[in-house]
């Protein structure tokens, strides 16, 4: 199992959302977080105190998926979540050692 961490512009979450539920991927995470990707216009960016410098705001979409479904999911996110021809956003991939839920009955596969 792998954890995909995507940081994308806000003006594409409900899109890139709609595409990966489309695509069957429903537990998904979503964080507002600050960063300093490139402003798509002048009023997206503002000063960020913690940074010390011009940041924005952007999206973190989290979601554990089968190693079989990195490809497509990544595939989604990069092709729904591109905004303009220069870099839009990060998508990053990480191994997942365990999955445990909280409560209910136990997942007899995992």
């Amino acid at each position: 199992m792998k954890l995909i961490k995507a940081f994308i512009h806000h003006v594409r979450t409900a899109d890139v959302i709609e595409a990966l539920a489309d695509a069957g991927f429903r537990n998904i995470t979503l964080q507002d977080v600050r960063g300093v990707l490139k402003a798509i216009t002048e009023g997206e960016r503002d000063f960020s105190a913690e940074a010390g410098r011009p940041g924005i705001s952007e999206a973190l979409l989290s979601l554990v998926v089968e190693d079989a479904q990195v490809d497509a999911v990544a595939s989604i996110i990069r092709t729904v979540g591109r905004v303009g021809p220069g870099i839009s956003g990060y998508v990053y991939v990480s191994p997942v050692d365990q999955m445990l839920p909280i409560g209910g009955p136990p997942d007899p596969e995992r």
